[in-house]
């Protein structure tokens, strides 16, 4: 009988591989029980993970009980508001014992601060627009000419050039 050769062809499952990384990681920032991280939704239910995300879970120096921290917008921070305690009883059955006494929310952008940092990049520079042709420039002028005073008259006409010379090129 050959030997028995499992179905993984010498393959492992991500998990396996990543499963000490996360650990640590998860660690550094407070997470006991990794799992809390890995299986949010399934801890915390569809409606609330949809609606926030664990950030960490900070210890006080003396008693009992952890503080868990959640980002979420600031729309949804009055829902959130109102099922805390659902939330803190849930994540404590995810631990085993009554670990978080506190949870804490923080708002932020609906795309967190590091993704929607503003790009201090320059950027090059747009190309020169062509100048208006002889009968937009005329065109313009006659819109403009019945106005008595000369600088509206010259603030109209430069609108209606800019206007008139979009207009054709949007048309071209």
């Amino acid at each position: 009988m050959p030997a028995y050769r499992g179905t993984t062809k010498g393959f492992k499952r991500s998990g396996a591989l990543l499963g000490a990384q996360i650990r640590k990681a998860s660690e550094s920032r407070g997470f006991a029980v990794s799992r809390v991280v890995t299986h949010w939704p399934e801890i915390a239910g569809e409606e609330i993970a949809a609606i926030c995300r664990p950030v960490k879970v900070s210890y006080a120096r003396q008693g009992f009980g952890a503080t868990l921290v959640v980002l979420t917008t600031g729309a949804q921070a009055p829902m959130l508001e109102m099922q805390k305690e659902k939330l803190r009883e849930r994540v404590n059955t995810a631990y085993g014992y009554n670990a978080i006494a506190r949870v804490q929310i923080t708002q932020t952008a609906p795309t967190g601060f590091a993704e929607g940092q503003a790009s201090f990049e320059h950027r090059p520079k747009a190309a020169e627009k062509p100048a208006p042709s002889e009968m937009t420039m005329a065109v313009a002028a006659r819109l403009a000419q019945p106005v008595g005073d000369a600088m509206l008259r010259d603030a109209l006409e430069m609108l209606g050039r800019n206007v008139l010379s979009k207009s054709n090129t949007q048309k071209s």
